[in-house]
């Protein structure tokens, strides 16, 4: 049956529900769908399009630890970017995503393009470079997307796009040869050796693969994922994120210095990453440490790296025990160690704008103390996470958004499904 008349017979309902949760308005998105179809036909002139589905993440533990080799928990969320695809004649990719302009990259050139650094080209080429390494097939497709993962809050809109785009090729040309895994790996090679950024594996692992997962970096080309079935809302809690409007312009050297800190306390001890350096040890050379490097920031940042590794390995426990309690007080304590050890709530270069910590201190004045209550993601400016009982959820998004603005908070729900072709 055409993709089309599947649509309006409701039979991609019951794949909304892997995607969107049981409360999802099967309506509204068999109306996204038949929108995106639409549009790829304006553009395309191509009627039966393939439909991809690649979702956002949230972070729930392991702030800043991926670039270390360290553990991290992260989740699937209910927000996804979608795109209408079909296969082209010739080698060229042409994407279309709403409210950007049309990239189009020939794959008869696959090395990097210097002056495409930071772009959506640099990006495509990346990973379509990356499977060609691999002595995987690369071809031409043509696609147009929009997205529901909100840029700048945290949720990992740019990684989104990498696996979705890796998705693409890995289904049309390669059977589903490669796993969730295999497709991270891909986005995270195209963001640091194409695009530019000095990012971690967290976001595309994440984004790849559906559900909670627990991820240990200790070996970043073969990382060990731990997937969780839990449900906070079952607990009597609504996850959610809060948009505090900061400008993430100018941010990329507060984001690329903290790798690059821990890194450095690593050299001291002639290793790579964090992960590879005696904890013990680092605390009997902290003095040292402090002459050598005359950078206390860096000291301290080093210092969340140990314990937020061992508060994912407690809250990972408390889930598989099902002790809420438990895994909020480990997720408080991550909070307050990005706060005042990992220092990513603001930039240091302009300390007037603190809208993550308005949010959090605003949260706990609404709520009570005992709300949990951290900073979402990178950090620096975007969003706060929080986990706000279900019954005071309205209340809250109220108050928040007559600070906020509207819109500014999001419920959030686990996603179970990986990146996929929906249907074709």
């Amino acid at each position: 049956m055409a993709t089309i008349e599947a649509i309006q017979n409701g039979l991609l309902h019951e794949v909304y529900t892997s995607l969107y949760g049981n409360s999802c308005d099967q309506a509204d998105m068999d109306k996204r769908y038949l929108n995106l179809i639409k549009t790829h036909q304006e553009l395309f002139g191509q009627t039966e399009p393939s439909l991809f589905s690649t979702a956002g993440r949230t972070e729930l533990g392991g702030n800043h630890t991926d670039h270390n080799q360290g553990k991290v928990i992260a989740a699937t969320i209910n927000l996804d970017t979608i795109a209408a695809v079909t296969k082209r004649s010739d080698n060229n990719v042409v994407l279309t995503s709403e409210g950007y302009p049309e990239v189009v990259v020939d794959l008869k050139y696959l090395e990097k393009v210097k002056d495409e650094e930071n772009t959506t080209e640099a990006l495509v080429r990346g990973i379509a470079s990356a499977f060609k390494q691999r002595g995987l097939l690369i071809g031409g497709w043509q696609a147009n997307t929009t997205s529901r993962v909100l840029k700048g809050s945290g949720l990992s809109s740019s990684a989104a796009i990498e696996v979705l785009c890796a998705t693409i090729f890995n289904h049309l040309f390669n059977k589903d040869a490669l796993s969730p895994v295999d497709l991270a790996i891909i986005g995270k090679y195209s963001e640091n050796e194409y695009f530019g950024k000095p990012s971690g594996l967290m976001d595309q692992v994440a984004c790849a693969y559906g559900g909670i997962i627990g991820i240990d970096f200790a070996d970043e080309a073969h990382p060990v994922i731990e997937p969780i079935q839990y449900s906070f809302n079952d607990q009597g809690y609504q996850l959610v994120i809060v948009d505090t409007g900061g400008n993430h312009a100018d941010l990329t050297p507060e984001y690329a210095a903290v790798p690059k800190e821990m890194k450095e306390v690593a050299a001291y001890f002639g290793k790579k990453n964090l992960r590879e350096v005696d904890q013990q040890l680092f605390i009997q050379e902290i003095k040292n440490l402090r002459s050598s490097l005359k950078n206390d920031r860096a000291i301290l940042r080093a210092i969340h790296f140990f314990e937020e590794n061992k508060r994912v390995s407690k809250m990972l426990e408390a889930l598989e025990q099902n002790i809420m309690n438990k895994y909020l007080q480990a997720v408080k304590a991550s909070g307050e160690s990005s706060f005042c050890f990992l220092q990513n709530l603001y930039p240091s270069h302009y300390t007037q704008e603190q809208g993550l910590s308005l949010a959090i201190a605003v949260t706990k004045m609404i709520l009570g103390t005992e709300v949990t209550a951290r900073v979402h993601g990178g950090g620096f400016a975007g969003t706060i996470q929080a986990y706000i009982p279900i019954e005071r959820f309205a209340f809250y998004k109220n108050e928040m958004e007559n600070i906020f603005g509207k819109g500014s908070v999001t419920p959030l729900s686990i996603r179970k499904k990986q990146t996929f072709c929906i249907a074709e």
